[in-house]
C-alpha cells in the first residue's frame, strides 16, 4: 500500500497457511496461502468509481514539460510514492519535500536520490508537499494533486495508493486462497467485494459474515 507497509503470514497448528493485508497496491510480493484476509476499499465491481488506472502518462508528460512542478500529494504514502515514480521515469535531478515527507521518506524509501527540505525551489527543481501547500509555492510552478479526486482547485492527475476492483480481483487469483475474508472498509464494500468473489467461482466471505468463534467462557 505505502512504502513501509507489511503484510503478516503464518502456518498455524494445523498446516493452514494464512495471510493478513492491510490496504495493498502492490501484490507481487505477496505469496500463496489458503486463508487470504484482506481489503476492498475499490471492491465494488459495479461502482465505475472502482474501475481505474494510475495515469503514469500523463505523470512523464508533465514532467517534460520543461517547467518547475510541483505535486500536491499526502505526507504518509503518496508523496512516498512520488518520490519512487519520479526516480523510475529517470528524474535524477533534486526533489523538495515538505519536512514531514521529507523526514518519512528519508526512513521508508530506498534509493530516494537527493531529496531536501524545502525552501526555494531553484529551476529545474521539482517540490513535493502536502495538497494544501501547494498555494504557498510560487505562481510560476506548475502544480497538480496527486488524487483520483475532482474537488480540488489544481488539475489533478490519478496517481492512487490502492488496487481498483480489477487488481483486487486479481490478486485473489493469483495468491489463489482457498477462502478469502474481506475486512475493510466499512460499509458495503466487502461484502459486495465477496459476493464478486463467489461469483466468479472463489469463495469468500465479509468479515461480518464470520460467525463470532470464541465460547461465552473466553469472553
Amino acid at each position: 500500500h505505502t512504502a513501509g507497509a507489511v503484510g503478516f503470514y503464518w502456518v498455524n497448528d494445523v498446516g493452514t497457511r494464512i495471510l493478513v493485508t492491510g490496504d495493498v497496491k502492490d501484490p507481487s510480493a505477496l505469496p500463496k496461502c489458503d486463508v487470504l484476509i484482506t481489503e476492498a476499499n475499490y471492491g465494488d465491481h459495479s461502482d465505475p468509481s472502482c474501475h481505474f488506472e494510475d495515469d503514469l502518462e500523463g505523470f512523464r508528460n508533465v514532467m517534460g514539460c520543461g517547467s518547475q512542478v510541483a505535486f500536491g500529494a499526502y505526507a504518509f504514502g503518496k508523496a512516498q510514492r512520488a518520490v519512487e515514480l519520479l526516480r523510475d521515469i529517470g528524474y535524477h535531478g533534486t526533489i523538495a519535500m515538505e519536512e514531514k515527507s521529507l523526514l518519512l521518506t528519508r526512513s521508508l524509501v530506498d534509493n530516494a536520490g537527493d531529496i531536501v527540505a524545502i525552501g526555494e525551489c531553484d529551476e529545474g527543481e521539482v517540490c513535493i508537499v502536502p495538497p494544501w501547500d501547494l498555494k504557498k509555492l510560487p505562481h510560476s510552478m506548475k502544480k497538480y494533486v496527486l488524487t483520483g479526486r475532482l474537488d480540488y482547485s489544481y488539475p489533478a492527475l490519478q496517481i492512487s495508493d490502492h488496487l481498483d476492483a480489477n487488481g483486487l480481483a486479481k490478486m485473489v487469483e493469483d495468491i489463489d486462497p482457498e477462502l478469502t475474508i474481506v475486512y475493510h472498509p466499512s460499509g458495503e464494500r466487502p461484502e459486495k467485494f465477496a459476493s464478486y468473489l463467489n461469483s466468479v467461482g472463489r469463495e469468500a466471505v465479509s468479515l461480518d459474515q464470520v460467525s463470532n468463534v470464541l465460547s461465552n467462557e473466553f469472553l
